[in-house]
C-alpha cells in the first residue's frame, strides 16, 4: 500500500496560533584586542513579537541586515536569543532541553537560501531524504524508507531515480526542490524558508513558489517567509511584518499593506517594486542616507535619521506598534498625517510612442542576429 503524507481529515475548527514570539531579542558580542574583550553589542534583534497560524504565511521583509533571518533562526532555537519567548502549540521552546528540542523539531524545519552549499555533495539525494526519516523513526524498514523518498521526490516535481543522484548533477532549481522534500519529510507543520527563491532565475523562483503553495494547500503548512523581494512576497504571504534596524514597524494583511502602506520605510520599499507592465509609472520615495549601524541604533525611532517626515518628537520617543481594529499594526503615530502613497498611473503619450519604438528595435536587431 503507497505510503501517503496526507494526515488524517480532522472536524473543522477555528485556526489556532501555532508560534507566539513575544520580546525577542538577539545581542551578538563584539570582541577586539589581544585579550579578546568585549567592546560592544550588535542589536541584530531588538524587541520584536508577532505570531503565526494555523495554514498561514508570515513574510519578514527588510533591507539586508535588518534581522529578518536572525528572527528566523531564532524562533528555531538554532541560536539562542538573549531575552524573550517563543512558544511553539503552546510549548515553551526555551524551556526544552537538548533531547526534547531535538523531538520538537520534527515539527519545525527551515528551508536555507542557498540551494548549492545547503545539501551534502557527498551524499545521495535518497540518503538525504532517508536521514531525517530514519533519526524520527518514522518508517520501518528500508524498503519503506525507499518508497517514502520516491513518494517526496515526486510531491516536489522529480523522479524517484534521481535519489541516486548527488547534488553536483542537479539544477539550483532541483536543488531547491531537494531541499524542500526534505523538510518535509518529517511532516512538519511550520517551516521557515529563508529567502528560498532570490538564489534562482525569475522564471523559476515562480516555479518554486507555485511548488510551496501548492504544498502549503494539501497539508496545511504554515510559512515564515523571509525575503527582501516584495513582489515575490506578494504571491505567497497573508500578512507582511516589515523590519527596520532590528525592529518589526508596520504589519499587515498583504492586501491591506499593498493598498494602504502606512509607515514612510513601507512606503520606500514599496516604491521601489519594479512594475511589470511598462506603460504604467510611479513616483519614488527616495531615501536619503545609509542605515545605521546596529552597534549604535539612534534614539527614538530608528528610522527618523532617513525618514523625510521626522519631527523632534521622533528623534527623542520610541514609537509602540500600535494596531487598529483590522489587525494593521504601524509603530509611527503620524501616518494619518501623511500625503497619499505614491501612487500609479499611466506613462504620458510620449513615453508610450518611446516604448514602442524600443520594443520595435528589440525585435529588429533579434532578428539581424537570428
Amino acid at each position: 500500500m503507497a505510503l501517503r503524507l496526507i494526515r488524517a481529515a480532522t472536524p473543522w475548527r477555528a485556526p489556532m496560533t501555532l508560534l507566539q514570539v513575544k520580546g525577542l531579542v538577539k545581542h551578538f558580542p563584539v570582541t577586539g584586542g589581544l585579550f579578546g574583550r568585549t567592546s560592544g553589542q550588535v542589536r541584530a534583534v531588538d524587541g520584536v513579537d508577532f505570531e503565526v497560524g494555523e495554514g498561514e504565511t508570515l513574510a519578514l521583509v527588510g533591507e539586508s541586515g535588518c534581522g529578518k533571518s536572525t528572527v528566523g533562526r531564532l524562533a528555531l532555537r538554532l541560536i539562542e536569543p538573549t531575552a524573550g519567548s517563543v512558544r511553539f502549540e503552546g510549548e515553551d521552546l526555551l524551556a526544552l532541553d537538548a533531547a526534547a528540542m531535538r523531538a520538537r523539531r520534527r515539527r519545525l524545519q527551515v528551508i536555507f537560501q542557498d540551494p548549492y552549499a545547503s545539501l551534502n555533495p557527498r551524499m545521495t539525494v535518497g540518503a538525504m531524504l532517508g536521514e531525517p526519516l530514519k533519526l524520527h523513526h518514522l518508517v520501518g524498514g528500508e524498503s519503506q524508507r525507499r518508497a517514502r523518498v520516491a513518494e517526496l521526490l515526486e510531491l516536489v516535481g522529480l523522479r524517484p531515480d534521481h535519489a541516486r543522484r548527488y547534488p553536483h548533477e542537479f539544477s539550483g532549481g532541483q536543488r531547491q526542490r531537494i531541499a524542500i522534500a526534505r523538510a518535509l519529510a518529517v511532516e512538519p507543520r511550520l517551516i521557515v524558508a529563508d529567502e528560498p527563491v532570490s538564489a534562482l532565475d525569475v522564471s523559476i523562483q515562480a516555479q518554486v513558489i507555485n511548488l510551496m503553495r501548492a504544498l502549503q494547500k494539501r497539508f496545511g503548512l504554515a510559512y515564515i517567509f523571509i525575503s527582501h523581494d516584495l513582489a515575490v512576497v506578494k504571491h505567497i504571504a497573508d500578512r507582511i511584518a516589515v523590519m527596520y534596524l532590528g525592529r518589526i514597524v508596520e504589519t499587515a494583511s498583504t492586501d491591506a499593506l499593498f493598498a494602504e502602506p502606512r509607515h514612510p520605510y513601507t512606503r520606500a520599499l514599496l516604491s521601489a517594486v519594479p512594475l511589470p507592465d511598462p506603460t504604467l509609472v510611479r513616483d519614488r520615495a527616495l531615501l536619503e542616507g545609509d542605515i545605521p549601524s546596529a552597534m549604535s541604533p539612534p534614539s527614538g525611532c530608528r528610522f527618523h535619521t532617513r525618514c523625510p517626515h521626522a519631527r523632534e518628537s521622533c528623534r527623542r520617543d520610541d514609537p509602540p506598534l500600535v494596531s487598529d481594529a483590522q489587525g494593521h499594526a504601524t509603530a509611527c503615530p503620524w501616518w494619518p498625517e501623511f500625503p497619499p502613497a505614491p501612487a500609479v498611473a499611466r506613462a504620458s503619450a510620449e513615453d508610450q510612442d518611446r516604448i514602442r519604438l524600443d520594443r520595435l528595435q528589440a525585435a529588429f536587431v533579434s532578428k539581424e542576429e537570428a
